[in-house]
């Protein structure tokens, strides 16, 4: 009797890891999910073939408005840019950001604590895993970043934590 305890037990120990293999696999094939796939649906009012965009785009800024890339942290010249002045699109010249709105967040990228409304999209990505708030170009749909909630408390509260790649600085005229 003590024997078929024994196998009895050894049994369940095996159908266990077994069921916990496929538990695991399961759940790894779940995290990407179609539901998942938001990709670019929407149709922006400039639009370019690939060729157009990597002609007019330098490579860093093809990689991040066209492939939603990110540059490294602290390698933009326009984080540590304090002056006056708009933030456009470097694809298509759309005003994004205002120079008075940026902030140093110490992330190494320009942060903003609000967008020019209407020029600027949002979506959700899981490319990481989770999901963030994805920023873009309202006109072309160049990706620009992302937005959190962890900006100033004495403004809007928001991050938007964007490429330097994604933008061109037009200085304010005296």
């Amino acid at each position: 009797m003590y024997t078929d305890i024994q196998r009895l037990v050894k049994k369940q120990k095996a159908d266990m890891k077994k069921m916990i293999l496929l538990l695991s696999i399961l759940a790894v094939f779940s995290c990407r999910s179609n539901a998942q796939k938001t990709g670019q649906t929407e149709d922006f009012p400039v639009t370019k073939t690939d060729e157009e965009w990597r002609s007019e785009l330098d490579e860093m800024q093809y990689y991040v408005l066209r492939e939603a890339g990110t540059e490294r942290a602290f390698s933009s010249p326009l984080n540590k840019n304090y002056d006056k002045g708009t933030y456009v699109c470097a694809g298509c010249d759309t005003p994004l950001f205002k120079s008075e709105h940026k902030f140093d967040s110490g992330t190494g990228w320009p942060s903003f604590d609000r967008e020019i409304e209407g020029n600027v999209t949002f979506s959700t990505d899981y490319k990481i895993g989770y999901a963030r708030t994805e920023e873009h170009c309202a006109v072309c749909g160049g990706h620009l970043g992302h937005v959190f909630n962890d900006g100033p408390r004495k403004t809007t509260g928001k991050r938007h934590c964007i490429n330097g790649a994604a933008l061109k600085f037009i200085p304010e005229n005296d």
